[in-house]
């Protein structure tokens, strides 16, 4: 299993790689989000244990969002730290899906876009943690349609 730290340099590792604009802390929460949803909902397990909460601006791992706060809400630089032998060739493939796939929504795109997703949905009004079980039963249902 993934750490979450781990994740999320990776994900920053592949947008240097591609040029891409930067990763906020607001957009890097939800890529992560999504990489743990769609993960489980392949291989029926979590991608890593950290838990996902329902802030006002989506779904948040707190411990992520804690290590990434002092950027506010300017792009993270990437400080070439990211070990590919960290991850799994799963995790790695699933991760770098997402970031072509997600990659290349603004941070506010794809914070609306889990604003209209029931996961969120259903626990930003006590903004408490959403079960994994929850996360995974709503991606596969995505991967159906």
């Amino acid at each position: 299993m993934a750490d979450t730290r781990d994740v999320a340099k990776c994900f920053l590792f592949l947008d240097d790689a591609n040029d891409g604009e930067g990763i906020t802390n607001l957009k890097l929460q939800k890529l992560v989000y999504y990489a743990q949803g769609f993960f489980g909902a392949i291989f029926e397990t979590p991608l890593f244990n950290d838990n996902i909460e329902a802030w006002t601006h989506g779904p948040v791992t707190p411990e992520l969002y804690h290590a990434y706060k002092a950027f506010g809400a300017e792009r993270i630089t990437y400080d070439g730290d990211f070990n590919n032998d960290s991850l799994t060739a799963e995790e790695y493939g699933l991760i770098d899906e997402i970031y072509s796939v997600f990659g290349q929504f603004s941070a506010w795109k794809l914070r609306d876009m889990t604003h209209g997703e029931a996961p969120w949905l259903d626990h930003a009004q006590q903004a408490d943690v959403i079960p994994f079980p929850e996360i995974k039963e709503y991606f596969k249902n995505e991967l159906v349609e």
